[in-house]
């Protein structure tokens, strides 16, 4: 009701002395336009059959189109802050580990495009393990540095990679993820199984074969199982005879090692925890426990090494679990210029190949997972949209015919949302589709412009098809221009946009620019030809109805 309010409030005719040299020049340039799309559309209508067949080309290039291009979930932003996830060797100590995230922080620092960052290790909610560390890195504004937060992490892994005994894995921080746990990079792959010995049989065999796959790069997994381990064994009959109880064993070995907490120091402002331990350069290996003395009962203090022999094995630092198994997350980023249906794709091969037991389960996880979910629903959705317009169209023209002259619009928009994504390089996911529905609205409106006008004309002015439609074309010619330059001019920042965080944009942007200038094009010319030639359609069905009935 607020826009016929507005018209009758606002819009006043006006004779054309009256009118300024802007609107006359634009009407002059409108008219020209018109009269030269109505002798084009003459020309199409003179060559129906070709028409047709071009129409019937569109709907099967939309399908080669949608095999053909890369189909992703959400687009990497640039937020301007990297999150990175160190690791070293797994028998690295706290000193060691410090001293490397140390050199880590000072190579990124170096990099002209990071501003500051700020980095932490030891074992906490994050960090379940001490061999890993966090380090977040701020980078300098984008109008500033000039490049893409991804191509920064591309240009710091060679220097980085000189750091020894370390690795840093980056990925940018997202404004939008369904992510539930913090991995080493961007995408998730799981292996479960009942014997946590399968995993570590199977779990190195897919990952070197999947690092020689050129579709991912950064695979890490957090397989913990190399942890350095030191063995007392206890001599118990020499221990006994001295009067040593495992127990005394014990207390010691926590006094040396444990930082056994004693006492606390009280003042006015705070207060002091006093923490039991030997030196540091009592405790640099296993070689350590030879200096460690144990008191027994009476007496004095025997070596631990008169009484106990040392070994070192390897054990697991940590196991992780899904549900109530053992898992290992495999965790990847995506190469340049393939997608993450490549990489879904690609890892279920390697899976094949390397013949991996029926009792070690795998899934994706997070944006993976969902990935994969998406691409089993976005057709359904899809289809839901069309059927739903159908519906809601037959019952508005009372025809089973006209709904699907209107709906036949709907490739051409399709083709051009997809051929603007390929050519951009950029990828069909969640925003792209949300693109393709929107542009479903814009293009249906345009052809129900037509569509209604036409039958309009035949119904009240008694006008043959032809007529009619042509005419429709003419008069509605202004109206759909208007409203799709308005939408494409809407969509042109989308696609255009260069702030930060815009890459989340660009897909819907780019379809809908894409879609609306292919459909445009076409649907003036195709629309007219499939509504003749459904209404030829459905008057043969008449005729052959009323000779069933006169016979």
């Amino acid at each position: 009701t607020l826009t016929p309010m507005m018209c009758a409030r606002f819009l006043h005719k006006k004779n054309d002395f009256q009118e300024n040299s802007f609107y006359r020049t634009t009407g002059r340039w409108f008219d020209a336009v018109i009269a030269r799309y109505g002798r084009a559309l003459e020309w199409v209508l003179d060559r129906q059959v070709a028409t047709l067949l071009v129409a019937a080309g569109t709907l099967g290039l939309t399908v080669v189109l949608y095999l053909v291009v890369p189909k992703g979930f959400f687009p990497v932003q640039d937020t301007g802050v990297i999150q990175g996830i160190s690791e070293a060797q797994q028998s690295v100590s706290f000193a060691a580990m410090a001293e490397r995230q140390q050199a880590l922080a000072k190579v990124v620092l170096r990099d002209p495009a990071v501003e500051s960052l700020s980095s932490f290790i030891g074992v906490d909610g994050s960090n379940v393990t001490l061999n890993s560390g966090r380090m977040l890195i701020n980078l300098k504004p984008l109008s500033v540095r000039k490049i893409h937060a991804s191509d920064i992490i591309r240009r710091l892994q060679p220097e980085l990679a000189k750091v020894p005994g370390i690795t840093l894995y980056m990925q940018p921080v997202q404004d939008l993820t369904i992510e539930d746990r913090v991995s080493r990079t961007q995408y998730q792959y799981t292996l479960e199984a009942a014997d946590g010995a399968l995993l570590d049989e199977w779990v190195p065999k897919l990952m070197q074969r999947l690092s020689s796959l050129p579709e991912l790069t950064d695979i890490a997994s957090d397989l913990q199982n190399q942890g350095l381990q030191a063995y007392v064994d206890i001599d118990r009959d020499s221990a006994g005879r001295l009067g040593i109880t495992p127990a005394a064993i014990d207390t010691a070995l926590y006094n040396a090692f444990g930082q056994r907490l004693i006492s606390t120091i009280y003042t006015q402002a705070t207060q002091y925890r006093v923490v039991l331990e030997v030196k540091p350069e009592f405790r640099g290996g296993p070689d350590a426990l030879k200096d460690i003395y144990v008191a027994p009962a009476s007496g004095p203090q025997v070596p631990l090494s008169s009484i106990a022999q040392f070994t070192t094995g390897t054990a697991p630092l940590a196991i992780n679990h899904i549900g109530q198994f053992p898992a290992v997350t495999i965790s990847f980023n995506l190469a340049p210029r393939y997608s993450l249906g490549h990489a879904v794709d690609a890892i279920q091969a390697v899976e094949r190949e390397i013949g991996l037991p029926a009792s070690v389960q795998t899934a994706f996880q997070g944006a993976a997972a969902s990935f994969r979910d998406s691409l089993s629903s976005t057709l359904l959705l899809i289809l839901a949209a069309v059927v739903t317009m159908y519906i809601v169209l037959g019952v508005l023209y009372e025809s089973y015919i006209h709904p699907v002259t209107i709906l036949s619009t709907l490739p051409t928009a399709t083709v051009g949302a997809l051929a603007a994504l390929l050519l951009a390089g950029s990828q069909l996911g969640v925003v792209a589709i949300i693109g393709v529905i929107l542009l479903i609205g814009i293009v249906k409106k345009n052809a129900i412009m037509m569509i209604d006008f036409a039958l309009e004309a035949e119904r009240h002015e008694g006008k043959s098809p032809r007529e009619a439609i042509f005419q429709a074309c003419l008069l509605r010619f202004r109206p759909i221009l208007m409203t799709t330059c308005a939408s494409l001019f809407g969509a042109l920042p989308l696609m255009l946009g260069t702030g930060v965080g815009s890459e989340l944009r660009h897909p819907l942007g780019l379809t809908m620019v894409g879609g609306l200038i292919v459909s445009q094009v076409l649907t003036l010319f195709t629309t007219p030809v499939i509504y003749l030639a459904f209404d030829r359609l459905a008057l043969r069905y008449r005729r052959g109805r009323q000779a069933e009935a006169g016979a």
